[in-house]
């Protein structure tokens, strides 16, 4: 017997369907081994060596693996084609060596692009070793996010400025505070526009001023009222007659987008179907598993050849040969460390029969699938006339402009959206000749003023991260979901983000005493050494020294900072936010205002307490998130599938299957699993073992983390107990015990 290891139980039953008898296919469900999350498990002293162990609840999967490979002949390890799968099939060769349970047997690593028998039988046929040069990757990036976490983490909850700092996320949560600034130092300029409404041959049509008296008319030339007016006298009668001068024709061509990479795929499904990037990897996960779509986290463009053979074919049937191209098309990836043996997010099949799907993952496999076949169609044609129409006084031109699409090509099944600021809308204009009568009716001159910088979605967020080079096609949706989740920005009814009181503060403080790690330049060049690794053109200790040196040195001197020094920074840094009138006196005393520091968050309070108690919350200042800004995460239904969804709801998280509803307090939309939500909704809980997370410095008690508890997961030593969402690592435990409120008791009184 064979046994032939992969990620996802989903996966596992597609796959065993196609190898049959002989073979046995299991999952490891993710990661099943981490770094022991105590301080030392990256050691810098000594070349990094780094501390592992069994991820709290995976021992189940381990036994599972070790008991299957009793009566095998060969393992295959068929984890997922990029590098955190290639660290899983690691970690799982490196622990069955630790229990010597490889005795006699045959170890191979084999990757498929795609859920498909043929690509999986062709790569059990073309096994490899593990790539070690994807694997020392894989643990410079943990080692940096370990060592980042264990570090900067600390400076900030102590002295209550955050929750936690990431390599990447806090760049994007810079990026998001960096735009508030630019929309609140924005100052709008006024212009004002004529439009006029013509006529011709009984056909109406708009044309724009675009001179006066022979003075060229642009956007921004005219600056007022006055001056509008005064242009609106030159011209005279509201009933004008005009000609047309000149008019200009060609022929335009529009090519189809470029199939989905990971982040295309985010941003698309963000405009078009309103999904976080969260949501959009759950589905496409799901999809991948049932073998309808290639491997979802790509950042290649391009197409096997026989899928674009099979996709022209295709397109020939479907919608005739004038859609289909003399030569496919190609396109370029933009990405300069992509992997070109990936291939582009496709269907993995262009037989026409749709498959039965439904919700999310419904309409996430129809947007790819229209996106395949729109790329591989002939471009859309169009006729582009533009006029100029000048008075019969000559003291006025007008320019009309028209586009007529004159051949659909790839846009008869697809249209990719745009961001702010992209327009490609068509209008039409009559047939118009050079010297034709123009009667101008109605002139209607409109005020306008420049706009600031729209705020990010996640769709521009993401692209503006690829643009950067910051984060790769597995982290986009990790990125979004993290800085709402700890509460550093939150999104608005337009899907919009704003920072909040707590982003803008720890962005104020790493951009004081970390800036390197909020530098986007910095960031970028830390994933192109990660690329680096991954293609063996750096070793991973040098990797490692080059960012961990200048990075440690930043925190040995933040660690000295004085909080009243770091107080001050962040007040300047946040001065003009929080008081753009520049008014900071306080209205009880008439002493300073400014940012103060505790363990519920920070607030505004008054230089001259305790004299003076006046304080004020955050939000109540400056130029705060619109009031009904509310986490995107809760009110978003993740569907986990058979029917189920996890919701987070009034009273908290919940699964639900229609029918009933039960508390899932210790999960969230990223740990919530299938199996767990059938557990939850059967009311078959177990009770859950204790893990020792490590021993509490203050009273030298051990401190436990229970999994399953009646109000979920929680933490417990010397009998204090803390409700959390998952096991924290030892800084955060004994950061949570110590601070916690004490509970109010109420005893008998005792008779006298």
């Amino acid at each position: 017997m064979n046994l032939l290891i992969v990620e996802s139980p989903s996966k596992a039953k597609t796959i065993e369907k196609y190898l049959g008898a002989g073979w046995r296919v299991i999952a490891s469900v993710g990661h099943v081994r981490d770094l022991v999350p105590e301080n030392g498990s990256v050691d810098t002293a000594h070349d990094f060596a780094m501390r592992w162990q069994i991820m709290p609840g995976k021992e189940k999967q381990i036994k599972q693996i070790t008991d299957e490979l009793k009566n095998a002949d060969a393992v295959y390890l068929a984890s997922d084609p990029d590098r955190e799968g290639e660290a899983i099939a690691w970690h799982i060769l490196d622990i069955l060596r630790d229990k010597k349970a490889l005795s006699g047997k045959k170890v191979y690593r084999v990757a498929f692009h795609e859920i498909t028998k043929k690509a999986v039988l062709d790569a059990i046929a073309h096994p490899r070793e593990i790539d070690q040069n994807l694997v020392d990757a894989y643990m410079v990036r943990r080692a940096l996010d370990y060592l980042i976490g264990f570090s900067i983490s600390p400076l900030l909850w102590r002295r209550n400025l955050g929750r936690s700092a990431g390599r990447v996320q806090s760049v994007a949560v810079k990026l998001v505070v960096d735009r508030e600034r630019e929309i609140e130092a924005f100052k709008p300029t006024e212009y004002w526009s004529l439009t006029a409404k013509c006529n011709s041959q009984n056909s109406e049509f708009n044309a724009m001023l675009s001179g006066v008296n022979g003075k060229k008319i642009e956007k921004m030339t005219i600056a007022g009222r006055a001056q509008m007016n005064e242009i609106l006298n030159k011209i005279g009668e509201p009933v004008i007659d005009a000609h047309v001068i000149a008019i200009d024709k060609k022929k335009t061509s529009r090519r189809a987008a470029a199939p989905f990479t990971t982040s295309t795929l985010q941003q698309e499904a963000s405009r078009k179907l309103y999904f976080s990037s969260r949501r959009t990897m759950s589905a496409a996960q799901k999809l991948y598993e049932q073998g309808l779509i290639t491997y979802m986290r790509t950042d290649a463009t391009n197409l096997s050849g026989d899928a674009v053979n099979e996709i022209r074919e295709y397109i020939q049937k479907n919608y005739g040969y004038a859609f289909v191209p003399k030569s496919p098309n190609i396109y370029i990836t933009k990405s300069k460390n992509a992997q070109e043996a990936h291939e582009a997010i496709r269907p993995t099949h262009f037989d026409g029969a749709q498959p039965a799907l439904s919700g999310d993952e419904e309409k996430l496999y129809d947007l790819i699938w229209k996106r395949t076949i729109a790329c591989q169609m002939t471009n859309a044609e169009f006729d582009s006339v533009s006029a100029d129409i000048e008075t019969d006084a000559h003291n006025a031109i007008f320019h009309a402009v028209g586009t007529t699409r004159t051949f659909d090509g790839f846009m008869r099944i697809y249209t990719e959206d745009k961001d702010d600021g992209d327009d490609n809308s068509e209008s039409k204009l009559p047939v118009l000749n050079v010297g034709d009568i123009i009667k101008i009716s109605q002139l209607t001159p409109e005020q306008h003023f420049t706009q600031p910088p729209a705020r990010y979605t996640e769709a521009s967020l993401v692209k503006k991260l690829e643009e950067l080079g910051i984060g790769r096609p597995s982290t986009y949706a990790t990125i979004m979901s993290t800085i709402v989740d700890r509460n550093y920005v939150e999104q608005d009814k337009q899907r919009r983000f704003h920072p909040t009181p707590g982003g803008w503060v720890i962005s104020a403080y790493l951009s004081k005493y970390f800036n390197d790690l909020v530098d986007v330049n910095f960031t970028a060049k830390t994933e192109d050494t990660l690329d680096d690794v991954s293609n063996g053109k750096q070793q991973k200790l040098d990797a490692l020294r080059d960012f961990w040196n200048p990075t440690s040195v930043m925190i040995d001197d933040a660690r000295g900072i004085k909080t009243s020094e770091i107080i001050n920074a962040i007040n300047e840094n946040m001065h003009a936010h929080l008081f753009p009138d520049n008014n900071d006196k306080c209205p009880k005393c008439g002493g300073k205002l400014g940012i103060k520091l505790s363990k519920y968050g920070a607030f505004i309070g008054c230089e001259n307490y305790p004299t003076c108690d006046y304080t004020q919350k955050l939000t109540d200042f400056g130029n705060a998130p619109d009031k009904d800004a509310t986490p995107q995460s809760k009110n978003e239904p993740v569907d986990l599938g058979d029917g189920i969804y996890f919701r987070i709801g009034k009273f908290g998280p919940y699964v639900t299957d229609g029918k009933k509803n039960v508390a899932a307090k210790k999960y969230t939309a990223d740990t919530i699993t299938l199996d767990a939500a059938r557990e939850l909704l059967s009311g078959e809980i177990k009770k859950s073992e204790p893990v020792v997370i490590g021993e509490n410095p203050a009273t030298g008690k051990t401190i436990y983390f229970y999994p399953t508890g009646k109000y979920g997961a929680y933490i417990s030593s010397n009998r204090v107990n803390v409700s959390v969402s998952k096991q924290p690592d030892l800084d955060t435990a004994i950061e949570l015990i110590n601070n916690k409120k004490p509970t109010k008791r109420f005893t008998k009184k005792s008779k006298k």
